[in-house]
């Protein structure tokens, strides 16, 4: 990119996109090292030190929220600003809203990492925190509809392009999750009652729970894949025609998949069946999207060799295909049977997590940041490169470690003796795990230790020269075919 020390005019709003960008990686590194802190306390139960706010219980919700909401969030929130722009040629909508959705959403972080480990919670799968901090979300959420939505309609380009489809729905989609979920009566300033009982109650959080996944998890960053892969590997998206049918698809199937976290309950059997069928049909949108990504190199293989903020995009989407496999298949009764409670679960989540989530944002990261900061590139490549083989090597240790004792826990609870009793006792399934829990942590070290790595490498990159924001010309007064719009934004 070229640079330049004279005063330039910012076209786009790229400030608070640089305000995420970088608290990407502060909540990343968070949020992974209280997960290895988790994955050691499962081997050494006395780290936490007789403590009871570093208790496994008090900490584990703050593991999955500061993951999922503070480095997802904080992801989505500066790709979805940055592609918006770019994509529409138009600055950002919205005003004093703007800066609001960014101190407003750390805020709701530093009070989930405030209220969480003081056993604060509603005891809903991601869904823990009390609800002052639900409004809070309600209100950034708004704010951040406006914003998205507010710029998509003073576009400059006609087209709105697939990307921004993937986002308006996630936006959307989490904004009623959130509200249906979170309906309780507060009893006390930090204690509420949800409004639903019994079955009820874990329909609706299961609904949740896993349109969480589906939309903020999937939805959102195939919004940021569809944009950033393209732009990397400097093609045309393979099949645009195919981009719309996997977005209708995803988010018409998704919705009805959740039941299937509730097999074998007391959940009426038709809706077990409604979302196990759901849960196979979503295999064919998921997997017709990471075809439509890898694809897009075809021609452009060669820079695989090269490029490694490629390989961490193609390798995402390697395990985006194969955790959406495994979770259709995990949702079929005979084989949830085997897997449900175990440690396969959470091999299958971190599978997506981490494979595929984090390894889209950090391809995206290493893409956005010297941009953003007027920079030729990533202040090292070499650094580039050695993240994504610790990365890589942490996250195939993790899940691979997670799938055998998942299995193991699974078939030595179902284990009999011919007069019915069992075979194991359960203390023995858990020491038999053991080892397991052991590669698991190193996985997770190497992962956080990646993290780290990535860091350095951005520190290193945004300080010493002031930012400069080049000014882009609206070059797109002839509106190209949608197939190309994203290699001209």
């Amino acid at each position: 990119m070229a640079r330049s020390n004279a005063k330039t005019v910012e076209t786009f709003n790229y400030g608070v996109v640089r305000q995420f960008a970088v608290m990407t990686v502060v909540w990343g590194i968070v949020g992974m090292l209280v997960g290895v802190i988790l994955a050691a306390q499962l081997l050494w139960p006395e780290l936490n030190f007789d403590i009871p706010w570093l208790t496994y219980g008090r900490i584990r919700p703050l593991h999955t929220n500061a993951v999922i909401f503070a480095f997802g969030g904080s992801a989505l929130f500066a790709a979805s600003y940055y592609v918006v722009q770019r994509t529409c040629q138009a600055r950002l909508f919205g005003g004093f809203l703007i800066p609001f959705t960014f101190w407003g959403w750390q805020l709701v972080i530093v009070g989930a990492a405030i209220t969480l480990p003081l056993g604060i919670t509603t005891s809903k799968e991601y869904a823990e925190l009390e609800w002052p901090i639900d409004i809070l979300i309600t209100l950034v959420w708004v704010a951040y509809a406006i914003v998205f939505f507010g710029t998509i309609v003073k576009r400059k380009s006609k087209h709105i392009y697939v990307a921004n489809w993937f986002f308006g729905s996630y936006i959307l989609t989490i904004a009623i999750l959130h509200i249906v979920n979170n309906i309780e009566m507060p009893a006390t300033m930090w204690k509420s009652y949800s409004a639903y009982a019994g079955v009820q109650d874990a329909m609706v959080q299961w609904w949740y729970g896993h349109n969480a996944v589906g939309f903020f998890l999937t939805t959102s960053f195939l919004g940021m894949m569809y944009y950033f892969i393209p732009k990397q590997a400097e093609r045309p998206i393979y099949s645009y025609r195919l981009s719309i049918v996997h977005f209708w698809a995803l988010a018409f199937t998704y919705m009805w998949a959740g039941p299937h976290h509730l097999l074998y309950t007391s959940l009426p059997d038709w809706t077990q069946s409604l979302g196990m069928v759901f849960s196979l049909i979503l295999l064919a949108p998921s997997w017709g999207g990471m075809i439509n990504g890898i694809m897009t190199l075809s021609g452009a293989w060669y820079k695989l060799r090269t490029d490694p903020i490629l390989k961490f995009m193609v390798v995402s989407l390697s395990f985006y295909g194969m955790s959406t496999f495994e979770g259709s298949m995990m949702s079929i009764r005979t084989v949830n049977a085997l897997s449900h409670y175990t440690d396969w679960t959470i091999g299958h989540v971190h599978s997506g997590a981490l494979g595929w989530v984090a390894m889209i944002t950090f391809g995206m990261l290493y893409y956005l940041i010297p941009r953003l900061w007027g920079r030729d590139k990533m202040y090292s490549t070499q650094l580039i490169e050695v993240h994504f083989w610790i990365a890589t090597i942490g996250v195939v240790l993790y899940i691979a470690s997670m799938w055998i004792a998942g299995v193991m826990q699974g078939l030595m609870w179902r284990a009999t003796e011919p007069d019915g009793s069992l075979t194991y006792s359960f203390v023995e399934s858990v020491k038999t795990t053991v080892p397991f829990y052991a590669i698991r942590l190193l996985g997770g070290v190497l992962y956080l230790v990646g993290m780290v790595v990535m860091a350095y490498n951005v520190f290193k990159t945004v300080v010493g020269e002031q930012a400069v924001n080049p000014f882009i010309p609206h070059d797109l007064a002839q509106q190209p075919t949608p197939a190309v719009v994203v290699a001209k934004a």
